[in-house]
């Protein structure tokens, strides 16, 4: 199976006591770095990676609990927040040499990026998102029957046990049907590609799940606290998405706009997984990001 990007170095680098993350660096130039999505690794940004490794520093990390990177339990509900994660982030990079760095994340990665940004303003120089809403807007506008694309949330927002046995019992099938439904364009996942998603993926059905249910709980806590605070984004932001708004019935550039008053947002015509059905759509408003 295909689990590396072509091209690009690979190491383990130490972020906590006793959690290490499988990091892609590629390139050089100034930093940026890629975050992935669900229910994917680092290998999603293989396309763009190689492309901005052209004149940038590239760094890609499998999160916390995901690809090749350590599994820690999920003893707190902090071991999987966010807050955590962009924690990570930002040791990955020092680690590497970088205090400044930009970021784009995709899906959980997005996530990530969005805590990174709000948490570590002094080294986020630049933050994308890809086809996500910061989390506290997305529980407000998943609402009725509409909300049922989001079932796996509800389902992994549950306490411990139910979620992870019923999905371990058939995880091809659970993480297949996003990988399947969620694109536009399926040959954009080549069957090799699927396969390494979906091995990574059962390996780490407990660790997946804990990052999900963080987004119920922590996560929720966190954003709700930010915006109580009136916090925002001091760096240029930019969003792609699919038109959410459009099937879910709420404004997601105003929404955006809220959080990051230097937003550039744009809709896509392609599907979910954009870095990898529309990579030059993705390396373009990246480029354009940084010039900001």
């Amino acid at each position: 199976m295909t689990s590396k990007i072509t091209g690009f170095d690979y190491q383990r680098i130490a972020v906590a006591d006793g959690v290490e993350l499988n990091v892609a660096v590629g390139g050089a130039g100034s930093p940026i770095v890629l975050l992935h999505g669900f229910p994917q690794t680092h290998l999603m940004w293989r396309h763009v990676a190689a492309d901005l490794a052209a004149d940038h520093t590239v760094i890609c990390p499998d999160l916390r609990g995901y690809g090749d990177s350590d599994k820690p339990v999920a003893t707190d509900s902090g071991v999987y927040s966010k807050r955590t994660m962009a924690a990570d982030t930002v040791a990955v990079a020092r680690a590497l040499g970088h205090e400044r760095f930009a970021l784009a994340g995709h899906d959980r990665g997005a996530l990530v990026a969005i805590r990174a940004g709000l948490d570590h303003p002094d080294a986020v120089t630049h933050l994308a998102s890809l086809d996500t809403l910061p989390t506290l807007d997305m529980w407000e506008v998943l609402r009725g029957v509409t909300a049922a694309v989001g079932f796996h949330l509800y389902l992994m927002a549950q306490p411990p046990g139910l979620p992870e046995q019923l999905i371990a019992a058939a995880p091809d099938a659970f993480f297949g049907h996003f990988l399947d439904g969620w694109s536009a364009d399926p040959a954009a996942i080549p069957v090799e590609v699927r396969a390494a998603y979906l091995h990574a993926s059962a390996a780490a059905v407990p660790s997946i799940v804990a990052d999900f249910r963080a987004s119920a709980g922590i996560d929720l806590e966190h954003d709700k606290a930010d915006r109580a605070a009136g916090n925002q984004f001091r760096m240029p932001v930019t969003v792609l998405q699919q038109d959410w708004g459009a099937v879910l019935g709420f404004d997601a550039e105003s929404r955006w706009r809220a959080w990051a008053p230097d937003l550039k947002h744009h809709t896509v015509s392609c599907g979910h997984f954009m870095a990898e059905e529309s990579p030059a759509t993705v390396t373009d408003a990246v480029r354009a990001l940084l010039a900001r």
